[in-house]
């Protein structure tokens, strides 16, 4: 019982990180015709970057799910087996979320390396990126 309290924890402790990430993005959905109606270069790679990213992070989302609907299935099968059988079944359990996590420790490096590039290559064009200069023009409003 302390197991499957211990899992359950685990399992929504991912789920809230995962709608945490989601839900605080920066990054607004952009479509394939504004990206290409950018007249400057720069500004067009880099909302290009931005639509990847967009799409990378919703893959991940995706994933995610499926990796805790692989776990759900397994904690069921492990707390409807017989005694003998949930050692087994709770190292498979135990193995399985290690890999995930490997797994995920893996896609977040890799996604902060591609972030840092995007990030390098927009200081370039942050003077005529709209939305920073956006950003910038709600600052100052607010601390008028």
């Amino acid at each position: 019982m302390k197991i499957q309290k211990n899992t359950n924890i685990v399992v929504r402790s991912s789920l809230a990180l995962a709608l945490v990430m989601a839900s605080g993005s920066p990054v607004q959905a952009e479509s394939a015709e504004s990206i290409t109606a950018v007249k400057n270069p720069m500004e067009a790679k880099m909302m290009e970057g931005c639509h990847g990213m967009k799409e990378q992070k919703q893959k991940m989302m995706d994933n995610m799910k499926a990796q805790d609907a692989a776990l759900s299935e397994l904690l069921t099968k492990m707390n409807g087996a017989p005694d003998d059988k949930k050692v087994g079944l709770m190292a498979a359990v135990v193995t399985l979320m290690a890999e995930q996590r490997i797994a995920m420790n893996a896609q977040m490096a890799k996604m902060e390396t591609e972030m840092m590039q995007h990030m390098q290559m927009g200081k370039e064009s942050m003077p005529q990126n709209p939305k920073i200069n956006a950003m910038d023009e709600k600052a100052g409003d607010a601390k008028r």
